[in-house]
Protein backbone atom coordinates (compact mmCIF):
# COMPACT_ATOMS: atom_id res chain seq x y z
CA UNK A 1 0.00 0.00 0.00
CA UNK A 2 1.56 3.15 -1.21
CA UNK A 3 2.06 5.96 1.82
CA UNK A 4 1.67 9.46 0.74
CA UNK A 5 2.92 13.20 2.62
CA UNK A 6 1.76 16.78 2.34
CA UNK A 7 3.07 18.57 -0.61
CA UNK A 8 2.94 15.09 -2.83
CA UNK A 9 2.04 15.79 -6.80
CA UNK A 10 -1.19 15.06 -7.09
CA UNK A 11 -0.69 13.37 -10.34
CA UNK A 12 1.48 10.88 -9.07
CA UNK A 13 -1.33 9.28 -6.48
CA UNK A 14 -1.40 6.50 -8.60
CA UNK A 15 -5.55 5.24 -8.73
CA UNK A 16 -7.09 8.16 -6.99
CA UNK A 17 -10.56 9.53 -7.91
CA UNK A 18 -10.74 12.48 -7.47
CA UNK A 19 -14.00 13.94 -6.60
CA UNK A 20 -15.29 18.00 -6.20
CA UNK A 21 -18.73 19.71 -4.94
CA UNK A 22 -21.55 19.98 -7.79
CA UNK A 23 -21.67 23.03 -6.09
CA UNK A 24 -18.08 24.01 -8.06
CA UNK A 25 -18.33 27.03 -10.40
CA UNK A 26 -17.79 27.05 -14.29
CA UNK A 27 -14.23 27.64 -14.09
CA UNK A 28 -13.87 24.65 -11.80
CA UNK A 29 -12.55 26.66 -8.89
CA UNK A 30 -13.35 23.38 -5.87
CA UNK A 31 -11.38 21.59 -3.68
CA UNK A 32 -11.22 18.09 -4.85
CA UNK A 33 -10.75 15.25 -2.50
CA UNK A 34 -9.81 11.51 -2.93
CA UNK A 35 -9.81 8.81 -0.53
CA UNK A 36 -6.87 6.61 -0.36
CA UNK A 37 -6.38 3.14 -0.36
CA UNK A 38 -4.64 3.86 3.69
CA UNK A 39 -8.02 5.28 4.64
CA UNK A 40 -6.34 9.02 4.44
CA UNK A 41 -7.60 11.42 2.34
CA UNK A 42 -6.21 13.97 -0.28
CA UNK A 43 -7.32 17.13 -1.42
CA UNK A 44 -6.09 19.21 -4.47
CA UNK A 45 -6.78 22.44 -5.90
CA UNK A 46 -8.98 21.87 -9.05
CA UNK A 47 -7.52 24.81 -10.72
CA UNK A 48 -4.13 23.39 -10.55
CA UNK A 49 -4.26 19.21 -10.54
CA UNK A 50 -0.73 18.22 -11.14
CA UNK A 51 0.19 20.66 -8.71
CA UNK A 52 0.79 19.14 -4.36
CA UNK A 53 -1.55 17.73 -2.16
CA UNK A 54 -2.63 17.66 1.36
CA UNK A 55 -2.93 14.36 2.95
CA UNK A 56 -4.97 14.15 5.89
CA UNK A 57 -5.70 11.28 8.33
CA UNK A 58 -9.50 9.95 9.00
CA UNK A 59 -9.81 11.50 12.33
CA UNK A 60 -7.97 14.42 10.99
CA UNK A 61 -10.81 14.70 8.64
CA UNK A 62 -13.80 13.92 10.96
CA UNK A 63 -12.41 16.58 12.93
CA UNK A 64 -12.76 18.85 9.96
CA UNK A 65 -16.27 17.72 9.13
CA UNK A 66 -17.47 18.23 12.45
CA UNK A 67 -16.33 21.84 12.71
CA UNK A 68 -18.04 22.34 9.12
CA UNK A 69 -21.14 21.21 9.83
CA UNK A 70 -21.13 23.34 13.06
CA UNK A 71 -20.68 26.22 10.53
CA UNK A 72 -17.22 27.07 12.06
CA UNK A 73 -15.82 28.15 9.05
CA UNK A 74 -18.38 29.75 7.60
CA UNK A 75 -16.25 33.17 7.74
CA UNK A 76 -13.66 31.40 5.52
CA UNK A 77 -15.75 31.63 2.20
CA UNK A 78 -16.73 35.59 2.41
Amino acid sequence: MAEYHNGVAAKSIKGAHWVKASASDPLHDCVEIAKLGSGEVAFRNSRFPDGAALVFTCSEMAAFLDGARKGEFDNMAV
